[in-house]
Order: C-alpha cells, then sequence, then structure tokens
C-alpha cells in the first residue's frame, strides 16, 4: 500500500481541544443521565458510556529511539487526509472524523462494531519535543510520528552578591 506524508500542525497548545471534547462527553452523559429517568446511582456508567458513543481512542504506542520520540497510532480504515496531526513541545492531538454507514442494498447487519464519530487521541511526551522538525507518514493503516527530542542545555546562573 501506498505511503503518504502527513502535514503536522503546530500548534501553541492542545488544551482547547481537550476541554471541547470534555464539554461534549459531559453533555452527552447528562442526557443519558435524564435519560435513565433522573436516576442516581451511575454517573460514571453515563460519563463512560458517553466517551464510548462519542469518541474513538485508537492503540498507541510511544517509544524512545535515537534521541527522538516515536509515536504509532493503529487507524484502520481511516483516509490519510481526514487525519488532523497538531503538535506542540509537550504532546501531540491526533484527530479524524469517522464515517461508516449501512446500505439497504448490503443486507440486514447482523453485527457492527465499525466505529463512527470522532477519533481523537492525545499524547503528552515525557520530555520535550521540537516541532519544527516533527515528521508524520501514514502507511497501512498506521500513524508514524517522529518527534526529535530537545536536549536541554545546561545554563550557568550567575550569583550576585548584596
Amino acid at each position: 500500500m501506498a505511503r503518504s506524508d502527513i502535514t503536522l500542525h503546530k500548534a501553541e497548545s492542545v488544551f482547547e481541544e481537550l476541554e471541547q471534547l470534555r464539554s461534549a462527553i459531559s453533555r452527552r452523559a447528562y442526557d443519558l443521565f435524564q435519560g435513565r429517568g433522573d436516576v442516581f446511582g451511575a454517573p460514571m456508567s453515563d460519563w463512560l458510556r458517553a466517551e464510548e458513543q462519542l469518541v474513538w481512542k485508537p492503540a498507541i504506542e510511544l517509544r524512545r529511539k535515537d534521541n527522538e520520540f516515536e509515536v504509532l497510532v493503529a487507524t484502520p480504515g481511516v483516509d490519510a487526509k481526514d487525519l488532523d496531526v497538531q503538535i506542540t513541545p509537550e504532546d501531540v492531538l491526533i484527530k479524524a472524523d469517522i464515517h461508516h454507514m449501512h446500505t439497504p442494498d448490503e443486507g440486514d447487519i447482523q453485527l457492527c462494531e465499525f466505529n463512527t464519530g470522532q477519533l481523537f487521541r492525545s499524547i503528552h511526551f515525557p520530555d520535550r519535543v521540537d516541532p519544527d522538525h516533527a515528521t508524520a507518514e501514514y502507511r497501512d493503516g498506521m500513524l508514524r510520528l517522529h518527534a526529535p527530542i530537545v536536549k536541554a542545555m545546561p545554563q550557568k546562573v550567575e550569583i550576585r552578591t548584596a
């Protein structure tokens, strides 16, 4: 299968994106709570069900190798053009809208485990990276991101005497 280079978008922060997702899940969890007749006792299950309905969290692997981080993200069935990858010195955010539909001519669906909704995954790097030199490619349903680790150079601190 052909390899596709992915355009990385340098971002200042991923917190706004995370907050928007948390807010959407919260609204959905509240709708589920109300749908149960406002019966208390299962707020965590409402939250987890809302998260499951709205977000697909693909499997990832983060490894350190040769002074860079390599992130592998399993995204089978997602077109490379649909992936939105944002990177900061501390985090990477991977998003895509996932659509899976059935048509009557396909027959009666007995079981379907394909995801529909939003692929959303954020990964916090253990050390800072250089977003300007990060690269990503997509091949065979696997997103592979390489981000060089920034080496902190020791700085001499001047000591002032009073």
